[in-house]
């Protein structure tokens, strides 16, 4: 199986007291799945994984793989500090039966080269599925640098990076790094990324709007022009769930469009009302409000 494509980079939801909600996320399975996404990645950033805990875990990437049901991909969370807990998370999710896994590095102790190599490496050969690595080296402490990736990209199943460096000239030194051994998807600004050879799109918008993030992706690869038109529709929206509330505000606009999911974790708060104000002139531009 190839991943390529908007992956949608899934938010948890809570109920009212603040439990993980499955019935909800088994809804938003479904309706992301009709609305055209081409893979699921729960468990990541968005999904709050640092504030759920191990049977949470288990449990939402159980119901999004059996939910899917092999409709479209499912790339599983796997991210730990410990080395030993990434392999155990990312041997249960091949286990559950996802198609693959996605780790940022270890987040508090800023590893060296050596070690990510170690880490990385352990994960992997643990595992018959693909791994994505995850640079964010804004909330990771390290950057993914292209040489780095390229040593990483000679090992079996590690074949993917989404990349959120926000510099989309790194996607062609990953591409020219890693000799054809890695697929690159964007973290940010896709359009550009799928330019410059990006192949996917692991998508924060696409909670929110899941066909547009799609049909950028499809009208960006098939030619047609049209990808450019729908990703400047979707800018003001990607650059409004972006920042340190990124979490918060793609909560507050799943409300807005009447997929409620619940307030985030602390000690993350709802988003606050200016800036509430301001994602609701964006998504009232877009048409995605609910009606009342």
């Amino acid at each position: 199986m190839t991943f390529k494509g908007s992956y949608t980079v899934c938010v948890t939801p809570f109920d009212a007291q603040g439990r993980v909600d499955l019935d909800a996320l088994r809804s938003y399975v479904d309706w992301q799945i009709e609305e055209g996404v081409h893979g699921l990645i729960p468990l990541g950033s968005t999904g709050e994984f640092l504030s759920l805990t191990r049977e949470e875990r288990t449990a939402v990437a159980e119901a999004v793989i059996q939910q899917a049901a092999g409709r479209v991909p499912v790339l599983i969370g796997t991210a730990a500090e410990w080395t030993d807990e990434a392999v155990s998370l990312s041997r249960e999710a091949e286990l559950l039966g996802a198609d693959g896994v996605m780790l940022v590095p270890p987040y508090y102790s800023s590893p060296t080269d050596e070690e990510l190599v170690v880490h990385f490496t352990r994960v992997a050969e643990a595992l018959s599925i693909p791994v994505m690595l995850y640079n964010n080296p804004f909330t990771a402490n390290v950057d993914l640098s292209a040489a780095l990736v390229g040593r990483l990209s000679e090992v079996d199943n590690i074949s993917y990076i989404k990349d959120t460096s926000k510099n989309v000239h790194r996607v062609t030194e990953l591409l020219e790094a890693c000799k054809g051994r890695m697929t690159v998807f964007a973290g940010y600004y896709p359009w550009e990324s799928y330019l410059a050879g990006a192949e996917g799109y692991s998508s924060v918008v696409s909670n929110i709007a899941p066909k547009l993030s799609a049909q950028t992706f499809e009208r960006t690869v098939d030619g047609s022009g049209e990808g450019r038109d729908l990703y400047v529709k979707s800018l003001p929206l990607i650059n409004a769930l972006a920042g340190d509330l990124y979490v918060s505000a793609t909560k507050a606009a799943m409300q807005m469009i009447g997929r409620p999911m619940g307030e985030p974790r602390p000690p993350r708060l709802p988003l606050p009302q200016a800036k509430r104000a301001e994602l609701e002139t964006i998504m009232t531009d877009l048409g995605l409000l609910a009606e009342a």
